[in-house]
């Protein structure tokens, strides 16, 4: 997706104190628009089994066996819940302030492209509520391991959310994966824009391990991985349409402000507005003032060889300057 993530062809370095409120309202809005939307849970686990007969009529089944290996080996299954519960809290920031820091021309596309595709899972989440794994019938063969190992965490019954506070998380937002898409995102970048090939490398194995880590924690279906790649492809292709979207807003907004108004632009914290001088100004900078003979207009040149009173535009210039154009023409004339 390198237009996703190409530098802009024109464009400046957001500023931080505009790029954090933007992000903090996007996000609060996405975590509120993600409790609002909480569907029925019996059309949620509908959804769920839905999905599961239908990979199991493609032949797809990743998710029994990995949830079996963590379930039955903790030395796997604990690190990989500390990862489900925490580590798109902290990569996913780092990476986008990375992008910020070291790679400023790329990063106003980035960040679209992340928010666009955050809001597009939760459209997902809206029209299909759907059950994880974990909390279906325990006769489908799946196990919570946030519950076994939640002993060994902050997690409770409500997945990543800390104890006592699974009421404030939608358990059945899980179609799409946004663990798996945002991971996406970082791999992507990473891979682009990492030089140090330890950095490329983690942009291979990040989402990677992030897929196997939702199916093995029993919290996604391998669809939901898929689609969570999806929104992210989606997400991409917008980035061009909302960047010109958003610049043509701003610039209408620019019409009708005050600042808008003065004509000048500002570039870099400077104004580029030029003040026209009228046609009708002279550019005689004595405006019709004239010296007396030998005296000097200041800042005006004079040449060693001028006698006194012959500055260099002066009143004795000027009558030089007549009579060498009278002579001129006298000699043309025989």
């Amino acid at each position: 997706m390198p237009h996703a993530t190409a530098p802009p062809a024109t464009g400046h370095r957001p500023r931080w104190w505009t790029e954090l409120p933007l992000i903090a309202v996007v996000y609060a809005l996405y975590s509120v628009g993600r409790l609002l939307v909480r569907g029925d849970v019996s059309t949620a686990v509908d959804h769920g089994l839905a999905i599961l007969r239908f990979e199991q009529a493609l032949y797809l089944n990743a998710e029994h066996p990995l949830n079996r290996l963590f379930t039955s080996t903790p030395s796997i299954g604990i690190p990989a819940d500390f990862a489900y519960a925490s580590l798109h809290y902290v990569i996913t920031p780092a990476v986008l302030v990375w992008m910020f820091r070291r790679r400023s021309a790329a990063y106003r596309a980035a960040r679209v492209w992340l928010m666009n595709s955050t809001l597009l899972g939760l459209v997902g989440f809206t029209l299909m509520p759907t059950c994880p794994p974990r909390l279906l019938d325990a006769s489908h063969g799946f196990v919570d391991t946030m519950a076994q190992y939640s002993a060994y965490g902050w997690w409770g019954e409500g997945a990543s959310a800390p104890r006592g506070l699974s009421g404030m998380t939608n358990q059945y937002a899980a179609m799409p994966s946004l663990h798996v898409g945002w991971s996406l995102w970082c791999g992507i970048l990473l891979w682009r824009h990492g030089r140090h090939p330890l950095i490329r490398a983690a942009g291979i194995a990040y989402p990677l391990i992030t897929t196997i880590v939702v199916m093995g924690t029993a919290n996604h279906y391998f669809l939901d991985a898929v689609a969570g790649a999806a929104v992210m492809g989606v997400g991409a292709l917008l980035v061009k349409p909302v960047i010109r979207f958003a610049d043509g807003a701003k610039a209408r907004l620019a019409g009708v402000l005050p600042g808008g108004l003065a004509g000048g632009r500002k570039q870099g914290g400077a104004s580029t507005a030029v003040t026209s001088i009228p046609a009708t100004v002279s550019p005689d900078v004595s405006a019709g003032c004239k010296t007396s003979p030998g005296e000097r207009i200041p800042g005006q040149r004079t040449t060693s060889a001028d006698p006194p009173g012959t500055a260099v535009g002066g009143p004795a210039a000027r009558d030089a300057a007549d009579a060498d154009a009278s002579d001129d023409a006298a000699a043309a004339a025989r």
